[in-house]
């Protein structure tokens, strides 16, 4: 859908809809709205990691959740993830996802309230490449090296969101 044409609900500090605007003007004005983040892994415990595509309008060509995106006005956050997977990944069969964190609306996040969502995947994926330019599976120990010597080929987004859940993953890695 074009960047023009997608309408997204405005909220405010409670995450409380009080407008409807395109992305455009969303983005433009720097105005609080929703998004969703989901962690895949795989039975190896491994996590996915997608790269964006490089005509991406936000944080082109860097590695970012598995599976992320704007909710549409009118859209839970529930319904958004679901979405987000069939069209980012190709799945579109039902897989269990379990919310785990709502990270508040700020800088760090683009001023976006973002449900962060956990499942279980290995695949295969269908990437949209006009979302993707490529995906891989990478033990959290090696994330975790990646974001410390070169976090700007991550999304700040992503690093942030990191930062505040990569303890309980550090814990798969052991195992």
């Amino acid at each position: 859908m074009s960047g023009l044409l997608e309408l997204f609900d405005i909220v405010d500090a409670t995450d409380r809809v009080v407008g409807q605007k395109t992305r455009s003007w969303v983005h433009r004005h720097g105005l609080r709205h929703r998004a969703v983040h989901t962690l895949l892994f795989n039975a190896r415990e491994e996590i996915f990691l997608q790269k964006r595509s490089p005509s991406k309008d936000l944080n082109p060509g860097v590695w970012d959740s598995s599976c992320s995106g704007h909710l549409h006005a009118g859209e839970t956050y529930d319904e958004a993830a679901r979405r987000e997977l069939g069209e980012e990944l190709g799945l579109t069969d039902p897989i269990p996802l379990r919310p785990v964190c709502k990270l508040a609306a700020q800088p760090e996040t683009g001023n976006e309230f973002i449900w962060v969502y956990l499942g279980e995947s290995d695949g295969p994926f269908c990437l949209d490449p006009e979302e993707i330019s490529e995906g891989r599976f990478l033990r959290i120990s090696d994330l975790q090296r990646e974001i410390r010597v070169s976090p700007d080929h991550f999304s700040p987004v992503f690093v942030h969101l990191w930062s505040r859940l990569r303890h309980q993953f550090l814990l798969r890695d052991a195992r």
